[in-house]
C-alpha cells in the first residue's frame, strides 16, 4: 500500500476516494526508561530508550491506520498527517494519531 503525505501519486491519478482513516496508539512510559531519560537529560545526549517507544508507536498507528483503508478496499492513503501528543499524569502517556484519506489509484 502507498502511504504518502502528499495530496497525489505522481503518475497514479485517484480512481476513487473511499474516506479519512485514522489509526491512533496511546504508549506508556515505565520507570525503569524514566530514570535512564533523566540520566540522559543531566548528561546530555538522545534518549534512546524514549526513541524507540516513538518508533514504534508510528509504526504501529501507521498500520492501524492502512489496515482501515484496506477494509474499505483502498490501495493507498494520501495526505496523512502524524501527530504526538503527551497525555496522562506528569506526561506519562504518548499518543501517536496518523490521518489520511483512503483512495484507490
Amino acid at each position: 500500500m502507498i502511504v504518502t503525505t502528499t495530496t497525489l501519486i505522481e503518475g497514479q491519478p485517484v480512481q476513487q476516494y473511499l474516506g479519512v482513516v485514522t489509526g491512533e496508539v496511546i504508549a506508556g512510559a515505565n520507570l525503569v526508561r524514566d530514570i535512564f531519560a533523566s540520566i540522559t537529560d543531566i548528561f546530555g545526549g538522545r534518549s534512546g530508550k524514549y526513541e524507540e517507544v516513538l518508533a514504534k508507536a508510528r509504526e504501529e498507528a501507521l498500520a492501524e491506520m492502512q489496515d482501515k483503508a484496506r477494509a474499505l478496499g483502498a490501495n493507498a492513503v494520501i495526505g496523512v498527517d502524524i501527530d504526538y501528543e503527551v497525555l496522562g499524569k506528569a506526561g506519562s502517556m504518548l499518543m501517536v494519531s496518523c490521518t489520511g484519506t483512503a483512495v484507490r489509484v
